[in-house]
């Protein structure tokens, strides 16, 4: 989190979602974290990645909502990106997403996202939206630096799409393209892995994010700001996430994300089930 403008789904972020997913807190991040790039996620050791876990969550229970208004096959991942972006597009009202997409190698960007939400670092340069605009606010409470209030206008732009994309159509968009994602999570490292069950995963922990009545203390270390209490410091980077945004937006996009996770893992079970 800088002191100046920083480089930086309904599920999305993604969330997931999916850009959308945890899009309203994901892109926070690049506005509280210095300009020094932070690593790619790296791939799971070869001893995890080889092993074959049991599917928890199969994509085939997840619920389908709205019928695809399509049967045509899906494209290739590496030729994916306009089809995902004009699905995307119509899912949250076209041009505000339009803005803020980065229109490459869309599905790789938010599975990669994604992934390196629980953990304690994440890549600006895998990131599936473009960065909130403007200088990152910090209030000052009895001599203790706070996160402002006033970042709610940064990030007003990606809440919006937090609240344009219905769950349900959201998610029968993710079933469609689930080929595409679970090819995308083999290739980040994951040859045995099992995508959905990584993003019911992510969600839980963003889900576990503490719910702060008061704006958190933090303070300028190296030229970036960390939380002054331990605790929250030791969270993972999607749960620091939710709670820089506010706690008025984190419920907003924890009541998504919680619709979202109904429909993953088969709350509401389809007619039919979809393949994968």
């Amino acid at each position: 989190m800088s002191r100046q403008t920083s480089g930086w789904s309904r599920a999305g972020a993604a969330v997931i979602v999916l850009a959308a997913l945890a899009a309203g807190a994901y892109l926070a991040h690049r506005a509280m974290v210095a300009n020094t790039p932070a690593p790619v996620p790296a791939p799971a050791p070869a001893s995890a990645a080889s092993a074959a876990p049991s599917i928890r969550y199969p994509i085939a229970q997840a619920g389908s909502g709205p019928a695809s208004a399509t049967t045509a096959p899906l494209p290739a991942l590496e030729q994916s990106d306009a089809g995902v972006a004009a699905a995307l597009e119509a899912l949250t009202g076209g041009e505000g997403l339009r803005a803020l997409l980065v229109p490459r190698q869309i599905i790789a960007r938010m599975v990669a996202t994604i992934d390196a939400l629980p953990r304690h670092a994440i890549g600006s340069r895998i990131l599936p939206l473009q960065t909130p605009q403007g200088a990152f606010l910090t209030d000052q409470t009895g001599g203790v630096t706070v996160i402002s209030d006033r970042n709610a206008a940064r990030y007003a732009p990606y809440m919006r799409l937090v609240d344009a994309a219905d769950p349900k159509a959201l998610v029968a968009w993710y079933v469609r393209f689930y080929p595409l994602f679970q090819q995308a999570y083999r290739q980040l490292g994951y040859p045995k892995g099992y995508f959905n069950d990584r993003l019911v995963e992510v969600i839980d922990n963003l889900l576990a994010a503490p719910d702060l009545a008061q704006p958190p203390a933090v303070e300028l270390r190296q030229g970036h700001y960390i939380y002054v209490d331990p605790a929250l410091e030791s969270l993972s980077v999607g749960q620091k996430l939710l709670i820089r945004v506010g706690p008025a937006d984190a419920a907003r996009i924890k009541a998504r994300l919680r619709a979202i996770r109904a429909d993953l893992t088969g709350a509401a079970l389809p007619a039919a089930p979809v393949a994968h």
